[in-house]
């Protein structure tokens, strides 16, 4: 039990409305909250993201972002790894190592309204928002669009007898580093 240090008053008390999903569009708003959290599964780790609409009818309002950054899917990955850029991009922190650079910087989120019924799974889902894009926040591309294909790897040049190349003073990494690739340097 808690006590509330006096009598509460539920009548001189408008009661707070219910809210509902914003209207799809652009928003300027900027990140006020991140955090790395695992993922449900507990096989990878997410940058969740809080946002904060920064003007017109809904100022003040919040939206919610997840980024899949280290994932056993690759595609998983690569999609948070571009979104992420994306948020960079629209920023203007192209060096980040900490979620926090990113916080307090306006820019253009597109936001998409996804009506009540089941999802993809057959789960039923209310009526929600998603952050369908970022760009910078006079409504610039953030990112330039991703290749329709896979990328074709460059061909390596022909070997040619050479003295080796002094070795790069940076340590080597494990492929299964616990570290998340957005917070790697070197």
């Amino acid at each position: 039990m808690a006590l509330l240090n006096g009598t509460f008053d539920a009548g001189s008390v408008e009661p707070a409305k219910p809210f509902e999903p914003l209207p799809a569009g652009k928003y300027r708003a900027q990140i006020v909250e991140s955090e790395m959290a695992a993922t449900r599964a507990g096989d990878g780790q997410m940058l969740k993201l809080t946002l904060e609409i920064l003007d017109g009818p809904h100022a003040h309002r919040k939206l919610w972002d997840q980024l899949n950054l280290v994932n056993p899917n690759s595609q998983t990955m690569e999609i948070a790894q571009r979104t992420l850029s994306a948020i960079c991009h629209a920023t203007g922190q192209m060096q980040v190592s900490d979620s926090e650079q990113l916080h307090f910087k306006p820019m253009r989120v597109t936001v998409k309204y996804e009506p009540e019924g089941n999802d993809k799974h057959g789960v039923w889902q209310k009526a929600r928002n998603r952050i369908g894009g970022y760009e910078r926040p006079d409504g610039g591309p953030a990112a330039r669009p991703a290749p329709a294909g896979p990328m074709p790897r460059p061909q390596a040049p022909p070997q040619v007898p050479s003295v080796p190349a002094p070795q790069a003073s940076a340590p080597s990494r494990p492929a299964n580093s616990t570290v998340p690739p957005w917070r790697r340097t070197g």
